[in-house]
């Protein structure tokens, strides 16, 4: 989805949104995100994903789930199993609160992931908090 070199983003669905806003944002800062769009997890392409952080050394997943036992889960130990030498920085997952999905649209914007969640863990990546 989008080509870079500091950092991989890989999300998929409508919250690759976030992640877009998060990339360009950080471009002002001169971070270059790479994004990758899974579109399907099943199948999941693995290969996308570790050439990427083969390239980057660094990995952030965004996806629109609880935190425990999700997509996110798998790409992490896959990577962790696969490219694990590449890795400059610890993995970081962004996901929802670990609680219902609030009813409240103001609650409902606090529980979901947002752009400002993945600036955040892409600077704690490149070690720039």
């Amino acid at each position: 989805r989008r080509e870079g070199t500091d950092v991989t983003i890989v999300s998929f669905g409508k919250i690759i949104k976030e992640a877009d806003k998060a990339a360009d944002e950080l471009a002002k800062e001169n971070i270059s995100v790479e994004i990758i769009d899974l579109r399907t997890v099943k199948p999941l392409d693995y290969e996308a994903v570790l050439k990427s952080v083969k390239k980057t050394n660094r990995l952030v997943i965004l996806e629109e789930a609880w935190p425990f036992g999700n997509v996110a889960t798998e790409i992490t130990y896959h990577v962790q199993a696969n490219a694990f030498d590449y890795l400059d920085a610890p993995i970081v997952k962004i996901n929802t609160a670990d609680t219902p999905a609030p009813y409240s649209p103001v609650l409902l914007a606090e529980w979901l992931p947002n752009h400002e969640d993945v600036v955040k863990a892409v600077k704690k990546v490149l070690y720039k908090l």
